[in-house]
């Protein structure tokens, strides 16, 4: 491939960009990606009337954006977005490609890369550049018990969906410039196989947890599925999120839209209360993003001990009803 087109893409998902910002982070990392291997930051835009999300992207990191601007493309549709992805890919070569592990991504990526003939790591919680110029992806495989690292050494683009929350993305840059390369609508790309008729957005619990910047998290050491239930007074009194660990979801203490861990949500909030957590991978690898880290447990040693800026050697349980009646008194007063 010529190094002068060497690039590292991002697909922009900006369907519901107020609350899913796997998009922006993406792009922050590929700017890191891209000083190791000299390459350009670029984002690719589908839609009808995205002006001012290119403007977002290259406000974010982005040097030069993809746009293909069509009302044809005002509604998502799989075959279409796809095979126009294809066309560009292949007319512009680019090294990497990189997507969020959405429910978008996890449809579209995957059917992309076949396509494309190359490889995909799904749902990545990691990537570097080695010291050969490949991609290494770091992802959870047997359930999240343990880390794989997939290099891609052959084939191209390499390719790779990230869960959100994994990266911290870069501030607005109202400064910022890029190169717009305007793609035209292909007129024989194959038909849709299925037709929008219409369509009502209803927001989610993940993405309130995702966003939330005080999230209460709790484990096991709650000691029951009541004590647990105090978990989300505090969150209410704090005007956060419950975050539960996935024992205390298979023990049904808490609905599986709250679990947060490696293999599932990443989350960053400005400060994290975490109560009888032990720490094991899966968990601790979603929330080292977490700005301040308050934990309480009757352990010691426990990872999540060492992991916590404020360490309290406590019962969780007890603990928590304790704050909860504290922060009360000192609303009331």
């Amino acid at each position: 491939m010529d190094q002068k087109r060497r690039s590292i893409w991002v697909f922009g998902d900006y369907r519901n960009y107020f609350q899913n910002r796997v998009t922006l982070q993406l792009l922050s990392r590929a700017t890191d990606l891209a000083k190791k291997i000299e390459a350009e930051v670029c984002a690719t835009v589908f839609g009808h009337e995205v002006d001012e999300w290119v403007g977002e992207y290259i406000a974010h990191g982005a040097t030069k954006v993809y746009v293909c601007d069509n009302p044809g493309l005002k509604f998502y549709s799989t075959d279409t977005y796809v095979a126009l992805m294809e066309r560009i890919v292949r007319q512009y070569g680019p090294e990497i490609i990189l997507v969020g592990a959405t429910s978008f991504g996890r449809e579209f990526t995957p059917r992309l890369a076949k396509r494309l003939k190359t490889g995909l790591t799904a749902d990545c919680v990691g990537l570097e550049i080695n010291g050969e110029g490949l991609l290494v992806q770091t992802a959870p495989a047997f359930g999240g018990s343990l880390l794989t690292r997939i290099v891609t050494p052959e084939k191209r683009p390499q390719m790779a969906t990230v869960r959100p929350g994994v990266f911290q993305e870069i501030p607005h840059n109202y400064q910022a410039t890029g190169e717009i390369v305007n793609v035209a609508l292909p007129g024989d790309l194959p038909g849709d196989r299925v037709r929008l008729v219409s369509s009502e957005r209803q927001p989610a619990r993940e993405q309130k947890l995702g966003e939330a910047p005080v999230v209460v998290c709790g484990g096991r050491g709650m000691g029951s599925k009541t004590r647990f239930k105090n978990l989300f007074e505090l969150a209410r009194v704090l005007g956060g999120e419950v975050g539960a660990t996935r024992p205390v979801v298979y023990a049904k203490w808490a609905d599986e839209d709250a679990l947060v861990g490696q293999a599932d949500r990443h989350i960053s909030p400005k400060v994290l209360f975490s109560f009888g957590v032990s720490g094991a991978i899966q968990h601790t690898a979603g929330i080292k993003n977490a700005g301040f880290i308050i934990a309480v447990n009757k352990n010691p040693n426990a990872a999540m001990m060492k992991m916590a800026d404020v360490a309290i050697v406590a019962d969780a349980s007890q603990v928590c009803i304790a704050l909860i009646r504290e922060l009360k008194k000192r609303i009331r007063t």
